[in-house]
């Protein structure tokens, strides 16, 4: 809105408001929507977690759980909600409003908070255990998943909507046999010239699977104060610098990599999700006064997903979100070990002392600030690895 805004001042006043130039520079803003987000969190966090307080919409403590969590029983959750706020009002303010990929990443981004939202009010205020069923759950998870891979299929090497549309009825029309441009394939890192095409329906799966993927993954690494924010605003911060190189067109042909016209835009919301989850992380810091819930975590992992899927980052993303994809897994790991040896022995058994894996390591006899910020280290040692392939091809 801004951009938009001081162009126009600078049209009726190019002399006296020349200075307004400022805000066309897209590293200015993203450093100003970073800014944006941290003060709207720090400025309205006491208000939110004081108003869900009120709410009684306290977070439930599994009594099969870590028992030291017993404590933090009716602790505000829903914080997510402040984290939404501060990212949708600081990109709005910040960035080009005719970007086509910041609009889908914020609808695929509120879209998994409403389903988030749903999720955590049947748990703390209709006192449901099991909240949104896992079916439901996951259906409204793929319609917005393949809704948005849908759009990306054919959106990565055009620059508008229309283009979009009549790409997407000429693949209807040729009976679903269309291939899509060499910069949609799947590129592995590393490599200078190491691609692989994957066609309409391989681009529509694998989007679905890191979109939902990781959204899933986020949620699950939320378990602990401070776990997920901040390898959040570690890989968001990280991705934010490949939207910026992939939209250049003269960085991404010296880096090898491919260019989207429109993706250094989506640097404004990575921007204002970093400012956002850092402050968020003021109030979840050990011992927090509010939890992420649902609501924050799945519309974050959405976020991520799209991010990379849009900049073709879907490896370099599982690198350096490797924790929220290690938690993933030993969750699977350990639900269907459980499973084949109760089919197989008559009782189940299990891989880890508790899934996801943080718990293991507490069960092990890790203090819960231990677990946090040696996860955090090996975030960021993962993001430097992906930040390698930039050059490193």
């Amino acid at each position: 809105m801004l951009v938009s805004l001081s162009a126009w001042l600078q049209v009726l006043y190019p002399d006296e408001l020349g200075f307004l130039r400022v805000f066309q520079y897209l590293t200015f803003r993203a450093v100003m929507a970073a800014m944006t987000a941290l003060l709207i969190g720090l400025a309205f966090g006491p208000f939110v977690i004081r108003k869900l307080a009120e709410l009684k919409i306290g977070q439930p403590i599994r009594e099969y759980g870590v028992q030291e969590h017993l404590s933090k029983r009716g602790t505000p959750t829903m914080g997510g909600v402040l984290i939404l706020i501060g990212i949708g009002t600081s990109t709005l303010l910040w960035f080009d409003w005719t970007n086509r990929f910041v609009w889908i990443v914020m609808l695929v981004t509120l879209g998994f908070g409403a389903i988030g939202w749903v999720d955590d009010w049947r748990k703390v205020v209709h006192k449901n255990p099991e909240g949104m069923r896992s079916r439901e759950k996951y259906f409204w998870q793929s319609v917005i998943g393949l809704v948005a891979a849908l759009y990306l299929a054919f959106s990565v090497s055009e620059t508008s909507n229309l283009r979009v549309l009549e790409l997407f009825l000429r693949w209807v029309q040729s009976g679903f046999s269309n291939d899509l441009p060499p910069k949609a394939d799947l590129i592995v890192p590393f490599f200078k010239t190491v691609s692989y095409p994957l066609g309409v329906f391989g681009f529509l799966i694998l989007t679905y699977l890191v979109i939902v993927g990781s959204s899933n993954a986020v949620n699950l690494t939320d378990g602990l104060d401070g776990l997920a924010i901040m390898p959040v605003v570690m890989v968001g911060s990280a991705l934010g610098l490949f939207c910026y190189v992939t939209g250049n067109a003269v960085y991404s042909k010296y880096l090898l990599l491919p260019h989207i016209p429109g993706a250094g835009e989506l640097l404004i919301f990575c921007a204002a999700m970093a400012g956002a989850g850092l402050a968020f992380l003021w109030f979840n810091a050990y011992p927090a006064q509010v939890f992420m819930g649902d609501v924050g975590a799945l519309a974050l992992g959405g976020a991520l997903g799209t991010v990379a899927v849009i900049v073709r980052q879907e490896v370099v993303l599982a690198v350096m979100g490797g924790i929220f994809v290690v938690e993933a897994l030993s969750v699977m790991a350990q639900v269907a070990w459980f499973k084949y040896t109760k089919k197989k022995y008559g009782e189940g058994r299990r891989i880890l002392l508790m899934a996801p894996l943080h718990h293991h390591f507490e069960k092990s006899g890790w203090k819960e600030t231990q677990v946090v910020v040696r996860f955090w280290i090996i975030t960021m040692l993962l993001c430097l690895v992906g930040l390698s392939t930039l050059k490193l091809r």
